[in-house]
Parts: C-alpha cells; sequence; structure tokens
C-alpha cells in the first residue's frame, strides 16, 4: 500500500458501448504474515459481495487471497474461511513481493475466466471488458458498499476507481492520527493512490500491462500506466477502507513506513 501520488480523475464519464455492463467481480487480497488481521479483513470482503448480490444479482463475485510466504498462522485463517464460503479460493505464492502478489492474483483470475486478453481455451469466456479487478490489503477492511459503488462508477464509464483509505483510529496513536488527518483532505477527486482501495476494468488492467512485479509502489506504477493508456479514472471518498495504523508493515516503504516517517517530530 502506497500513500501519495496524482490519482487522476475523469469527470462527467458516460458509458460507451459495452463499457458498463460487468459480468463478473475478483477481490484480490494479498498476504504475508497478517494472521491478527486477515480474518477480519475477509469478512469486510465478503460483506461487501453479500451486497453486491443484493444489488447486481446477476454479477459473480471470487475472492482470491493470495499468501505470500506466510509462515504463521494466515494459511489456516484463509483455509477456515474458504471452507465456509465458496466464493473465497486461496493461492500460495513465495515470491516475498506484494507487487508479484497482486499481479498473480489478477493473473489467475484472467487465466481462469478466458476472454478477450485472457488464456485461450478457459472453461468460462467472458470479454475482459467486463471483468472488474478489485484490489485491497490484508490489513485493511473495505465497507460495505465497496463493489456496489465500483459497479456503479464503472457503468458511468470509469475504467479505473481510486479509493480512499483511513487509518484504524483503534490501535493508531492519537497524535499520529491528527498529523494524517492534518495532511489528507478525505473527498471526491482526491490526489491518492492506494492498493488498498484500487478497482480496474480488467481490458483496461491488460491493455496497461498490468501490476509490475516489484517490491513497493507497484500501485503507483500502474495507475500511471493506465493514465498514459487513455484510461478513465475516478478518484472518490464514497467508499472508504479503514485500514492498519501500525508503522512497522509488512511491505518496504508500504503505508506503514510513511505513517512511520510522519510519527517523526
Amino acid at each position: 500500500m502506497t500513500l501519495a501520488a496524482p490519482g487522476g480523475q475523469a469527470a462527467g464519464l458516460r458509458a460507451g458501448p459495452g463499457a458498463a455492463g460487468i459480468d463478473r467481480v475478483a477481490v484480490v487480497i494479498p498476504a504475508h504474515n497478517e494472521e491478527q488481521v486477515l480474518e477480519r479483513a475477509l469478512t469486510a470482503a465478503g460483506t461487501a459481495a453479500d451486497r453486491l448480490a443484493v444489488a447486481s444479482p446477476g454479477t459473480a463475485v471470487e475472492v482470491v487471497v493470495v499468501l505470500d510466504s506466510c509462515t504463521d498462522r494466515s494459511v489456516e485463517v484463509a483455509a477456515a474461511v474458504t471452507a465456509l464460503d465458496l466464493r473465497f479460493r486461496v493461492l500460495p505464492v513465495t515470491f516475498h513481493s506484494v507487487g508479484k502478489s497482486r499481479r498473480a492474483g489478477c493473473r489467475a483470475v484472467l487465466e481462469s475466466l478466458g476472454g478477450s486478453g485472457a488464456v485461450e481455451g478457459s472453461a468460462v469466456n467472458i470479454p475482459a471488458r467486463r471483468v472488474w479487478l478489485a484490489n485491497t490489503d490484508a490489513d485493511s477492511q473495505v465497507p460495505e458498499n465497496w463493489l456496489v459503488r465500483q459497479l456503479e462508477l464503472a457503468a458511468g464509464g470509469a475504467d479505473v476507481v481510486l479509493g480512499s483509505v483511513e487509518p484504524d483510529a483503534h490501535g493508531t496513536n492519537h497524535e499520529l492520527l491528527a498529523r494524517w488527518h492534518a495532511r489528507h483532505a478525505l473527498a471526491e477527486n482526491h490526489p491518492h493512490v492506494h492498493g488498498a482501495n484500487l478497482g480496474v476494468r480488467a481490458s483496461a488492467y491488460l491493455s496497461a500491462g498490468g501490476f509490475p512485479g516489484i517490491d513497493r509502489d507497484e500501485d503507483l506504477a500502474l495507475v500511471e500506466r493506465l493514465r498514459r493508456a487513455g484510461a478513465g479514472i475516478v478518484a472518490t471518498d464514497t467508499m472508504r477502507v479503514l485500514t492498519s495504523g501500525r508503522t512497522s508493515g509488512r511491505a518496504p516503504g508500504g503505508f506503514a513506513a510513511y505513517l512511520l516517517a510522519l510519527a517523526q517530530p
């Protein structure tokens, strides 16, 4: 997860032919040794999927949990959730890289679906323009309207949705939290990019080359690729994600590192 870079936005978007309809949504959640918070993150993702099932019964949802080199109980936590909810599946990898993990999760989704830009010969054939890739983190909780709101914006013509994040007040130093809020206006058309709250149409994702396999700032790099490719980008605060306020994180140079620097006098 990375904090700041110009997010970009596209005001007044309108859906072109075939742009609005989304037949399938895939949530990709990379995790490395997140046993203490993973169940909470997966439960929140499941609740958002439940909300979408009510709002859009014809839209299928899956959640891919990418377990990267986990040595704690993250595997058991994820297995317990997937055993109870068939929408969830686990993808074990050994990258030690959040960028490679996100990329692997998205690739697994597209390979299983087939269609434009994906692997031929799959059992399912869905055009990439009708697939939505929603990304978050294992230390974060998405709101109930998270998927519904992204698809509403996709119906308006958005190829990319950049959501906002807010550190969890529980467990975050009060002074640090105040400093964070003083520097971050949570509003529409915000300038931030967060891997914990990022949605993208699969066709745009593929055209831009996807997440780069790097260890940090993979979210910023993807959005820059999408911007150069001319994707319609919307930045919104209407689906804010609550994320950990810890200052010791799993990804080098990620959100925790930013908070640690912010905490310095």
